[in-house]
């Protein structure tokens, strides 16, 4: 069984975020990069899945800059087997994503393909949902627990939605996309960061798979978040009724 398993490269969740003085977008330059945490949670997932003998191969993928190949170390690192690297400048779009994850799944051809939920950076969660149309692959998002049965080659899994818990059964091949409570992943120990590096990275651009990445998509301006009011005591309800009519909230 082969897993495909998407990773991103954003800016850390621990790191200062800024707005380009131009307002055109974030500021990444000088700034900590790391693998989205919802990805961490995939590869690990994939990981535990081949120390259970069911998967075979693990199989990184990542879009963007060369910067990206620091992104699939971390994974080669964790214990993915090889890697692939889609190498473009492009303002990646999730659409764009999505097709550039289907094609790599023709070639590929995994029984399972695994990708964080959402990216701490647009917040979207799409691609999974995307990708799964594109494949027309049974999906289950948000998932919060993964079991495989090998024999007969289906998933059962438990996800996350409003009301509760919900329990699906998908036949493979399918999407699923992991939540935070799935598992907690590893840290590479060093023996492993310098296995990572012998591991091969094959490099691949849009235009060989036949996807145009031009993004559908303008941003017209980013700002920050205006500073938040200091608050004051009111001594009635009356005061309070005639505050909240001021701010417009009722």
């Amino acid at each position: 069984m082969k897993i495909l398993v998407a990773v991103k490269r954003v800016i850390d969740y621990a790191a200062k975020i800024r707005v380009k003085a131009d307002k055109t977008g974030v500021e990444k330059a000088n700034v900590k990069m790391s693998m989205n945490p919802f990805c961490e949670i995939a590869v690990e997932e994939a990981v535990r899945l081949k120390e259970k003998k069911v998967a075979t191969e693990i199989v990184a993928v990542s879009m963007g800059p060369a910067q990206c190949q620091d992104t699939l170390r971390t994974a080669l690192a964790m214990g993915a087997d090889r890697a692939v690297h889609v190498n473009t400048e492009a303002d990646l779009q999730p659409l764009a994503v999505a097709k550039l994850l289907a094609k790599l799944v023709e070639k590929e051809n995994p029984d399972l393909l695994l990708l964080g939920k959402q990216a701490i950076d647009d917040d979207c969660n799409q691609t999974g949902q995307m990708v799964a149309a594109l494949l027309r692959w049974p999906q289950g998002t948000f998932a919060s627990k993964v079991e495989i049965d090998g024999a007969s080659k289906a998933l059962s899994l438990t996800r996350e939605v409003d009301g509760g818990l919900e329990k699906l059964r998908l036949k493979l091949p399918a999407v699923v996309t992991t939540d935070l409570r799935l598992n907690e992943p590893r840290y590479a120990t060093l023996p492993n960061i310098m296995k990572a590096k012998k591991k091969p990275i094959e490099k691949r651009s849009p235009e060989e798979l036949g996807v145009d990445v031009t993004p559908r998509l303008e941003t017209l301006k980013v700002e920050e978040p205006p500073k938040r009011q200091g608050g004051r005591i009111v001594s009635s309800v009356d005061e309070l009724i005639d505050g909240l009519k001021q701010a417009r909230v009722i």
